[in-house]
């Protein structure tokens, strides 16, 4: 048996990934860059991104690698951060992951669910491009728990 396996529960739902992109942006309503390590801060989220506030339940976003291949296979020219999320995971389901569950991400960072999707109020260049986008249907939002680095590579699962 392979060790580094994902773990995988009863309901055959992935428990655990890897990161594939640390991603920030100077300013709101934009693609982000992959910087691929950063600093997540208890309760205000990734350091040097415009969308991280201890004012908000919106700290981090996340997006799975698997959402940004569905538009990938669109025909669209995307990447992580493309869709504004600060990270990009590989091998988990993060919107099967209830409100309120607790995921680690790398080493140090505790992250709680607070929103599974969201409203998009102002379409973004991809929705303007294909008419759609992932990230309202699939990306989710967490609250800092505890702080710490993290960085392209690292694990991610569900506490």
């Amino acid at each position: 048996m392979i060790t580094d396996r994902l773990t995988m529960n009863n309901t055959n739902k992935t428990e655990s990934g890897q990161i594939v992109a640390v991603c920030t942006s100077p300013q709101k309503q934009t693609r982000k860059i992959n910087i691929q390590e950063g600093v997540v801060k208890e309760n205000h989220g990734l350091m040097g991104d415009a969308h991280s506030s201890s004012l908000t339940h919106r700290q981090v976003s996340l997006l799975a690698q698997e959402s940004i291949d569905k538009m990938k296979d669109l025909g669209l020219d995307v990447h992580p951060g493309d869709f504004a999320e600060n990270i990009t995971t590989i091998g988990i389901e993060l919107v099967t992951i209830p409100l309120g569950s607790r995921i680690q991400v790398g080493n140090e960072t505790i992250l709680e669910v607070t929103q599974i999707g969201k409203k998009c109020h102002n379409r973004c260049a991809i929705y303007q491009q294909t008419g759609d986008c992932i990230m309202p249907r699939e990306g989710i939002f967490a609250r800092a728990i505890t702080g710490g680095k993290v960085k392209t590579g690292d694990k991610i699962r569900i506490l």
